[in-house]
């Protein structure tokens, strides 16, 4: 049974930003790239932050007037903007939340959970930027087929995994939903049974109707 992997799920080729990219180029970046984000890089490739289009308009709101104009009298005589000069360092989120390849669709979840983050610019072990994680690459596990996923259970978590029987276990799944029936030797196994079943990456639910093989008045 293998887990997919952030390594597996991530955007490689990663568009990033610069400390020192001026506002104007960030914005071309997103709109040229149809990303809603870029992780910003120093020097070496370290990631420090994220900038988003939320971070954009938050800084475009503070410096606009009352009226949504610009605060500057002569922004609209042809004088330089009033975002110009600024840098992605000054927009960015910082620091910035870093996965690791390896990770797994749940700890990358969990942790943008915790940290209240949409993506995840994803780090090797020299904490060199080498991909983005967004939430929509990681929900794609749960794209998966219905009958990959009953092969899966079938084959590599009952059989190969807990040695059961094919005969030992029906598995049914309809729109990541496992119905599992059947009766095993003991009780001990099946929430064991329940937990592998519902660590296959697109599960959404584990529904179980096992039973101990002896208990012939079982339901």
């Amino acid at each position: 049974m293998q887990h997919r992997t952030v390594g597996d799920l991530m955007t490689h080729g990663v568009v990033l930003a610069r400390r020192d990219t001026p506002f104007k180029n960030i914005v071309t970046m997103l709109s040229d790239n149809e990303v809603t984000a870029l992780p910003v890089v120093d020097d070496i490739g370290h990631p420090v932050g994220v900038v988003s289009e939320a971070d954009l308009l938050r800084t475009v709101t503070a410096r606009s007037g009352p009226t949504g104009l610009p605060r500057s009298p002569n922004a609209s005589n042809g004088a330089p903007d009033a975002n110009d000069g600024i840098t992605a360092e000054q927009l960015m989120s910082a620091p910035a939340v870093c996965a690791r390849p390896e990770w797994t669709v749940v700890e990358a979840a969990r942790l943008m959970d915790t940290e209240g983050v949409k993506r995840l610019p994803v780090v090797d072990e020299a904490e060199t930027l080498v991909g983005i994680v967004s939430r929509g690459d990681l929900l794609r596990v749960f794209l998966r087929r219905d009958d990959a996923l009953r092969d899966e259970i079938a084959g590599d978590v009952l059989v190969r995994t807990l040695g059961l029987a094919p005969s030992d276990v029906a598995v049914d799944v309809r729109d990541g939903r496992v119905t599992l029936k059947g009766r095993v030797e003991t009780e001990q196994i099946i929430p064991v049974i329940e937990r592998l079943c519902r660590g296959v990456d697109g599960v959404v639910s584990v529904h179980s109707a096992l039973h101990r093989r002896l208990d012939e008045t079982a339901d």
